[in-house]
């Protein structure tokens, strides 16, 4: 390998960029971080969850250090039609064991920190600058960073720039997302003191819950609500498929989506009183195992949410784990690759092993069912929040007049939808999962 100016160049500094920025500094190459935004995390809106089994192999004491919200104890789903809602509400000590435990975060000061935790270790950054290409030898094999007027050379280019993945695209020739596997997310953070927010979800002090909701949220189209509880604020948001908004499908713009989300009987109350102190937008991959691209190249490996790290189960929404474990293993593939000399994409092949060998992989081919499953599932978006309600009424609204057995009350809701329709639908779901 001729001399170049870094062992190993990162481009981004969000979960996945960092740590492998910290890892391969740690290991004692020397490493440059190029990131857009003004800091680390400037451009980053995401308010949600990081399950601490993947920072623990990179940040052993992680929860003395970093700037973790709350701890998350509770667990609730919720399906919403225009007018009602129902919660499954769920509580567990296993849920703060260690090793299976996540916790809330704000990404601003979170990717702060671990970029700070790579300079540390002797990562070298640059931010407010985007790298506009990737440089390539005679052979073809990645060689460094155009950045404006500067070109910069690397031995590897770890490229960990996000979901709108120009690079992969541009340089590297994987093809562009299709637009039903990505979804477009608007996000906003509101201000309350602890002990409302805690009082609000019936928490112990300290603790935090996660909330995802289906149905009215996004006006029965394909997509969903989220909200996390923070220190003293909420991340309150949704998400909804671009194939959809492009299609003209969807009956109100998303923005207006999240207007009435919040003003839904089942959020406006949650919210009451509060301060929204930042609004934000961003693209989410959402096609699971099949929008994986090629990650391993001649020179350059693809990380965390440019190799389409990303699963949203409905009942569960994954992705900064799979940018922490991604970021991990590229930098220690990175690293054995410079040091046995051999930088192609036959050296760096010990990537594509770790990762299949890994739960990022393993997990997102076991449920690559799913997303297709979701896309074609309108019942679960429109119509089973209805059936929900008119079940819950049928239930618990006591009028004086004579109840009929719960059979003869639930039966007919039920088979205005097809009972054998309805039956094929969940079976297909559960099959997916």
């Amino acid at each position: 390998m001729s001399e170049a100016d870094f062992d190993i160049i990162v481009v981004g500094s969000g979960c996945a960029g960092a740590v492998a920025a910290y890892v391969a500094a740690s290991a004692g190459k020397s490493v440059l971080v190029v990131e857009r935004g003004n800091y680390a995390g400037a451009k980053n809106m995401t308010g949600g969850r990081i399950y601490s089994h993947a920072l623990k192999p990179v940040f052993p004491d992680f929860e003395e250090e970093a700037p973790l919200e709350r701890k998350i104890t509770h667990e609730r789903i919720a399906m919403l039609s225009a007018d009602s809602e129902m919660t499954i509400d769920f509580t567990s000590p296993e849920l703060a064991r260690e090793g299976a435990d996540s916790y809330s975060v704000l990404r601003g000061p979170f990717d702060q920190w671990l970029a700070e935790k790579a300079e540390a270790a002797g990562a070298e950054y640059i931010c407010g600058i985007a790298v506009e290409e990737l440089l390539r030898d005679g052979s073809g094999r990645v060689v460094g960073i155009r950045a404006g007027e500067d070109e910069i050379t690397g031995s590897v280019t770890i490229v960990a720039e996000g979901v709108n993945a120009l690079l992969s695209e541009r340089s590297l020739g994987n093809p562009r997302p299709a637009a039903n596997q990505m979804a477009v997310g608007i996000k906003e953070v509101f201000e309350l003191p602890s002990q409302v927010i805690e009082d609000r979800f019936l928490l112990p002090e300290g603790e935090g819950a996660a909330m995802l909701f289906v149905g009215d949220c996004t006006k029965g189209r394909v997509g969903g609500g989220f909200l996390y509880t923070n220190r003293e604020s909420i991340s309150l948001g949704l998400v909804a498929t671009i194939s959809t908004a492009a299609a003209g499908e969807n009956p109100v713009p998303v923005y207006q989506m999240l207007e009435d989300f919040k003003n839904h009987p089942a959020v406006a109350p949650i919210i009451r009183g509060a301060t929204m102190v930042e609004h934000s937008g961003h693209m989410v991959p959402e096609g699971g195992h099949d929008m994986i691209p090629q990650y391993v190249f001649d020179g350059a490996l693809l990380a965390g949410e440019a190799a389409g790290l990303c699963m949203n189960m409905g009942y569960q929404v994954r992705g900064m784990d799979f940018a922490v474990a991604s970021g991990r293993m590229a930098a220690e593939a990175a690293c054995e690759a410079l040091d046995a000399g051999d930088v192609s994409a036959a050296g760096l092949a010990g990537y594509r092993r770790r990762m299949e060998d890994s739960f990022v992989i393993k997990d997102l081919a076991t449920f690559s069912k799913w997303p297709h499953v979701m896309e074609g599932w309108d019942s679960m978006f429109n119509d089973y929040p209805t059936m929900a309600a008119e079940v819950m009424n049928a239930l618990f609204c006591v009028d004086g007049e004579p109840q009929q057995p719960l059979r003869r009350r639930i039966m007919p809701i039920v088979k205005k939808r097809g009972l054998i329709k309805t039956a094929r639908e969940v079976k297909k779901a559960v099959s997916a999962l």
